[in-house]
C-alpha cells in the first residue's frame, strides 16, 4: 500500500516546470492533492496532463497568511511541497522586489501558516543550488556556507535559511532540497539552454548561447527531481533526523552549456551551428553539487541518464510545438 494513499497534500507552484510532474506522481500514488495557484498558465502541463480536474485548486498568492491558514486548516494538509518561486534569474537581475516579494515572504507566509496549522506533519522547501554562490570547491556539498550574491541566488538562500529557522526555532518539521539545473517537459522560458535549443534546431534556426558557453553546470531532469522531492518527503514523515536538513539532487553529471546544447541537437536529431553571443553577466563559471548525502541518507539515485532524460525531454516539445500549430 502506498504511504501516499489519501494523504493530504499541498503543492506551491503546481503550474510551473517541476510541479506538475511531483503532482501527477502525488496521484499515482492516490494522495489527496490541493495545488496553490496564482495565474492561469493554459499551456502548462498543470493543464496539458489534465491535473486542473483531478486536484483541488486554491487561487491565490503565496504571501497571502490568511489564505495559506485557511487551506492549510480546510482541507488537513499533512504535508506541504513548497516549489513556488519567480526562478527566472534574468528577471529578477532586471526587477529583484518581485523575486524578494515571491521567493523569500512567500516562503515565510508558507512556514508561518505551516508553524500554526497543528495537522502538518512534513515540509519540503525547494532552495537550488544557486543559494550556495560560487564556491572555492568543487562539488559543491551541504556543508559549504550559502554565499549567494545576485537577487535570484539570494532569494533562495533566504529561502532555505528561513526554513532552517522554522526548525531550529519551532521544531517545523521542514527539510530543503537544492536542485542543479532543471530541465524537461513543461518548460516554457525558451530563454534557457534546453527549450530554447529545442525549439530553434525543431524550427532549422541557429540555437541561441547567450553566455560565452564555456560556464559548467548541472543539469537536472525533471522527473527525477520530482521523485527526489518526494523521497524526501516520505522519510520526513518516518524519520524525524532528516529534519532541519539539506539535500543537494544532482545527475552529478556536470557539463558546460555548449556541451549540454550539443547533446540536445543529437537528441533532436540535427546538426547546426550555435550563435554564441557572449552577453550574460553575473553568472558563476563553474556550479555543480554533490548528491552523495542523497544518496546514502535516502537511498535516492536518479532514473534517467542524461541522453535519455533528453529524448523524453525532446519528445514533449514535438507535441507541444505540433499542438501550437495546430
Amino acid at each position: 500500500m502506498s504511504a501516499w494513499k489519501l494523504k493530504n497534500v499541498l503543492v506551491t507552484g503546481a503550474t510551473g516546470l517541476l510541479g506538475p510532474w511531483l503532482t501527477a506522481l502525488l496521484l499515482e500514488e492516490r494522495a489527496a492533492v490541493v495545488c496553490l495557484v496564482r495565474d492561469q498558465v493554459p499551456g502548462s502541463n498543470f493543464h496539458r496532463m489534465g491535473l486542473d480536474r483531478q486536484v483541488v485548486t486554491v487561487h491565490g498568492d503565496l504571501v497571502d497568511g490568511r489564505l495559506l491558514e485557511r487551506t492549510l486548516n480546510e482541507y488537513e494538509i499533512e504535508v506541504v511541497i513548497h516549489l513556488a518561486a519567480q526562478a527566472i534569474v534574468g528577471a529578477a537581475n532586471r526587477s529583484p522586489l518581485g523575486s524578494f516579494e515571491s521567493n523569500i515572504r512567500g516562503t515565510w507566509s508558507l512556514l508561518e501558516a505551516c508553524r500554526v496549522t497543528d495537522s502538518v506533519r512534513a515540509v519540503v522547501v525547494a532552495s537550488s543550488d544557486k543559494a550556495y554562490g560560487e564556491q572555492p570547491d568543487l562539488p559543491y556539498t551541504e556543508a559549504m556556507p550559502l554565499d549567494a550574491r545576485h537577487p535570484y541566488d539570494v532569494s533562495k538562500a533566504a529561502a532555505d535559511m528561513l526554513a532552517k529557522s522554522y526548525f531550529h526555532t519551532y521544531g517545523l518539521p521542514v527539510a530543503i532540497t537544492r536542485c542543479g539545473n532543471l530541465y524537461g517537459g513543461g518548460d516554457l522560458n525558451f530563454n534557457r539552454i534546453v527549450p530554447g535549443t529545442i525549439r530553434s534546431a525543431l524550427l532549422g534556426e541557429r540555437p541561441v548561447i547567450r553566455s560565452d558557453g564555456r560556464s559548467v553546470r548541472d543539469y537536472f531532469y525533471v522527473e527525477d527531481a520530482a521523485n527526489a522531492c518526494l523521497r524526501l518527503a516520505e522519510r520526513l514523515l518516518t524519520d524525524e533526523a532528516v529534519a532541519g536538513q539539506p539535500f543537494n539532487f544532482s545527475s552529478e553529471e556536470p557539463l558546460t552549456v555548449i556541451e549540454m546544447a550539443r547533446l540536445v541537437l543529437a537528441a533532436v536529431g540535427v546538426d547546426l551551428e550555435l550563435d554564441i553571443r557572449n552577453e550574460a553577466r553575473h553568472e558563476i563559471e563553474r556550479q555543480y553539487l554533490s548528491a552523495a548525502r542523497a544518496r546514502e541518507v535516502l537511498s535516492w539515485e536518479p532514473r534517467f541518464t542524461v541522453p535519455e532524460a533528453l529524448q523524453r525531454t525532446v519528445a514533449w516539445y514535438r507535441e507541444y510545438l505540433r499542438d501550437l500549430a495546430g
